[in-house]
């Protein structure tokens, strides 16, 4: 297993799904009375890379981890297996989110068991 190497591909795939997503707008009304959703709407924004979040792809492999440790790349996750975080796309979940899933799928298609965290913010 060259780890180097299904790593670039992983991130290539990654970076070509986050890219593509189709990301949804988020809409963030400020309201004239902050503790009160039915006041009126003073100003609204629209975040175009959509809702916030965050996304990683877990990795249970122990040679894969060790290989990506090797490199400086991922970190340890709690409470088990090693941690690939997405760091790229500013704080679009949804582009996160795609491309984990894509880097994810290009491990476990080498042997290398991979599952994605995310949440939203």
């Amino acid at each position: 297993m060259d780890i180097h190497s299904i790593y670039h591909q992983a991130r290539a795939a990654g970076l070509f799904a986050a890219q593509t997503a189709q990301v949804t707008p988020m809409i963030v009304n400020a309201h004239a009375n902050p503790l009160d959703a039915n006041s009126e709407i003073t100003q609204s924004y629209i975040v175009d890379d959509g809702v916030c979040g965050f996304a990683s792809v877990v990795i249970k492999n122990v040679k894969f981890a060790n290989g990506l440790k090797k490199l400086g790349i991922g970190r340890k996750n709690y409470p088990s297996g090693y941690c690939v975080s997405v760091h790229d796309f500013n704080q679009s979940l949804t582009r996160k989110e795609a491309y984990a899933y894509a880097f994810a799928e290009v491990l476990r298609a080498n042997g290398v068991d991979a599952y994605i965290d995310s949440r939203m913010d």
